[in-house]
């Protein structure tokens, strides 16, 4: 028998590695003296183990580690681009929206996802229609301007714009995207 039988009737052993022992019903003496067998092989586990809520305990109260500095010749600084998200109601005016923002060198790059279905509470009912997603590119530092240009020219009484910072990507992009919107107008914007 190993650390993992268990006694499966008065003649057999289970084993918990999958497979069965023969085996015979320990008196109590028999089963003392198997115990203390066993004693110096399972105290370490044992051991460990009551250690093992303090350890957890400890980890999770720890302060987690600081943000590492960029790798170097990235120059990228995590968090200060952001991937904002925009629904539309259709695809004119997600693509009027778009070109807006790129234009006024509120973002880099927008994508637009087509049929995407949103299902919502509004004003007490459950709502369900079809949508268009805008994924959008931009500095963190411009969100701000960002929302109140798209809450200006959107169409629903609560447009939804949310943005999520982008803690790592492909430097090359990325540096393109904080090139992009710092430009003034006249500047090229093609991809490096």
């Amino acid at each position: 028998m190993c650390g993992l039988c268990y006694q499966v009737s008065s003649t057999s052993v289970g084993c918990m590695r999958g497979g069965r022992a023969p085996g015979v019903l320990l008196g109590g003496g028999a089963a003392l003296l198997l115990s203390l067998l066993w004693m110096p092989t399972l105290l370490p586990v044992a051991s460990r183990l009551l250690l093992l809520p303090r350890a957890l305990l400890s980890m999770a109260s720890e302060i987690p580690p600081s943000q590492p500095p960029p790798a170097s010749g990235s120059g990228y600084v995590p968090g200060s681009v952001s991937a904002a998200f925009v629904t539309c109601p259709n695809e004119k005016v997600a693509k009027e929206i778009a070109r807006a923002v790129v234009e006024k060198r509120l973002a880099a790059c927008v994508n637009l996802i087509p049929q995407i279905t949103s299902i919502y509470e509004w004003k007490g009912k459950i709502e369900e229609d079809s949508e268009v997603l805008m994924m959008i590119k931009t500095q963190s530092s411009l969100v701000p301007a960002l929302t109140d240009f798209v809450r200006s020219v959107h169409p629903y009484e609560v447009a939804e714009v949310i943005a999520l910072p982008v803690e790592q990507g492909n430097s090359p992009y990325l540096q393109w995207v904080r090139q992009v919107t710092e430009r003034g107008p006249d500047s090229s914007t093609a991809l490096p």
